[in-house]
């Protein structure tokens, strides 16, 4: 049994080692004063042990983004930390479950600090919202156009959030926002649209309006043509009249169809399929501008703008499914596409921003930065707490559980007083990436926490000293915090309970070679790193 707890041991070495040499190139990353932040690529395929821990680790990076859109490096950075801690109490033989235990002790009790620190922000307050967004992006590259991206972020997803009863809001960025990129023109230019665009223009542009005022919308996703039978069938004519009376039912059936929709006098019908050249002729007559083939995403966004149904059959149009919110329909000529626009709507649920620049590269640059800026807006639209940035929180959390370790019976104070200190790596490493004297600067950080008389005092990542971080607005959404911590405490305690990884892959080597030994990444490698593809 001695010797199988030996092994496990080793492994658990090297799973902890593996998992620290990822937090240690990540770390480089963390505050404004940091490298360029890239991700490694978690898709190779068969690895050994210690590969596989970091491929978990960067997975972190990755929940959290889905989840929340930032805190992505201090995840990696404090799921490390919390690792390296334990790896003392593995060496005295403590059961990996004990370490867990206190861990997850530990980290209800982060969640309750975190809501003694917290603050509450207005979300109708502009000038709040925009510093808040602002300190979230100042460690991106658009910092540079601060406020302009900021602004674009705020406008967008106050514009999509709708409330669900109960306090709650529901904002959903990724289905509601799109980000059209459009290379030419300034980045001041960028807007966001009070509506939808998209790459579209109508059927007949000879024969059909191209800007309609207060247009009645009318969204299908049902195809206006006629339908090919399923089954192959034929038909024997014998007279050629019948070939004539054939050719009138598919027209007639067409027409059918179009009578139906035009009932409802629409000044624009939009369909998710194919659109006849007879119905087309229908529309064109009557005055209605057609879109067609339209990509579904844009649909829904088009009736969350414009207030219309998506109606399947065009026999069971109602009026109420005929969207009248939009206040002007046009089609205009972008560089040398045509791009519809359905804005000036009355509540829009769903919007477009509209980004020009100078070039692609500037373009993707600045969606990505914008897609940062929306996760916090969004964040603190739906939870509207705030706690302070540069290490602040995480020092009060960890002087309020080292004041509480005290208190714990049994074996697992010592692993609970250990989460408490891990959870200074972020300001550690804050101050690293500063490049001020680290150790004197901790030291004075935790005599100021230490009595718990302001727990608003961090470091500034731009300048290194100590200050208030109320006064230099450096903020962090609640919601992105927690889940943080969450992250990372979750994800160390799963992998402190893996002791050793079965690889069901054969591992490829010459015959006669002794182990391959794993390429650990240094600094300057980590260039030459292919990125994530878009």
């Amino acid at each position: 049994d001695s010797l199988k707890r030996e092994s496990g041991r080793k492994v658990h070495h090297a799973n902890i080692q593996a998992s620290k040499a990822v937090a240690d190139i990540i770390r480089t990353t963390l505050g404004p004063r940091s490298m360029l932040k890239m991700l490694l690529d978690a898709a190779g395929g068969d690895f050994p042990n210690h590969l596989n821990m970091k491929l978990s680790m960067i997975e972190l990076s990755r929940t959290q983004d889905e989840e929340v859109g930032d805190g992505t490096t201090s995840v990696i950075v404090l799921a490390g930390e919390m690792l390296h801690v334990a790896e003392a109490f593995i060496d005295k033989h403590y059961h990996p479950t004990v370490i867990c235990r206190a861990y997850n002790k530990a980290l209800e009790d982060a969640i309750s600090a975190l809501d003694k620190i917290a603050m509450t922000v207005d979300v109708n307050d502009r000038a709040t919202m925009l510093g808040l967004v602002k300190s979230c992006i100042g460690t991106k590259f658009t910092s540079q156009f601060g406020d302009l991206i900021a602004d674009l972020a705020i406008d967008a997803t106050t514009m999509v959030g709708v409330e669900l009863g109960q306090g709650l809001r529901e904002v959903d960025i990724k289905k509601y926002i799109k980000i059209e990129k459009i290379p030419g023109g300034r980045l001041e230019d960028s807007q966001v649209l009070k509506g939808v665009m998209f790459n579209k223009d109508v059927v007949a542009p000879g024969k059909m309006r191209r800007k309609i005022l207060n247009p009645r919308i009318i969204l299908l996703d049902s195809a206006l043509e006629y339908k090919k039978g399923e089954n192959q069938t034929n038909a024997e004519l014998l007279r050629e009249e019948d070939w004539s009376v054939l050719l009138k039912l598919e027209e007639e059936y067409i027409e059918n169809l179009c009578v139906q929709i035009l009932k409802f006098k629409p000044d624009l019908v939009i369909t998710e399929k194919g659109l006849s050249d007879l119905a087309c002729h229908y529309f064109s007559k009557a005055g209605v501008s057609a879109i067609r083939r339209l990509r579904k995403t844009d649909n829904n966004r088009i009736a969350r703008a414009s207030g219309a149904v998506i109606v399947n059959r065009p026999d069971e149009l109602q009026e109420s499914d005929v969207g009248t919110g939009a206040g002007l329909f046009e089609v205009k000529k972008i560089g040398d596409e045509f791009f519809a626009f359905i804005v000036d709507c009355k509540d829009p649920k769903a919007c477009t921003v509209l980004l020009r620049g100078a070039s692609k590269d500037l373009l993707n640059e600045v969606e990505r930065n914008l897609q940062d800026a929306m996760s916090v807006a969004r964040n603190i639209i739906k939870n509207p707490k705030l706690v302070p940035g540069g290490g602040a929180t995480e020092l009060t959390v960890s002087a309020m559980l080292k004041q509480k370790s005290s208190s714990i019976e049994g074996v697992e104070k010592w692993p609970y007083e250990a989460a408490a200190i891990a959870f200074e790596a972020i300001p550690r490493t804050l101050a690293q990436n500063c490049g001020v004297n680290v150790i004197r600067t901790m030291t004075a950080l935790q005599g100021k926490h230490a009595n718990g008389e302001n727990s608003w005092i961090g470091i500034d990542g731009n300048t290194g000293e100590i200050a208030d971080m109320k006064e230099r607005k450096i903020w962090d959404s609640y919601t992105v915090k927690a889940q943080a911590f969450k992250t990372a405490i979750e994800a160390a305690s799963m992998l402190l309970r893996i002791d050793d990884i079965v690889s069901g892959i054969k591992k490829r080597q010459a015959p006669g070679s002794g182990p391959a030994k794993p390429k650990i990444e240094q600094e300057g490698d980590a260039d030459n790193e292919q990125m994530i593809p878009e």
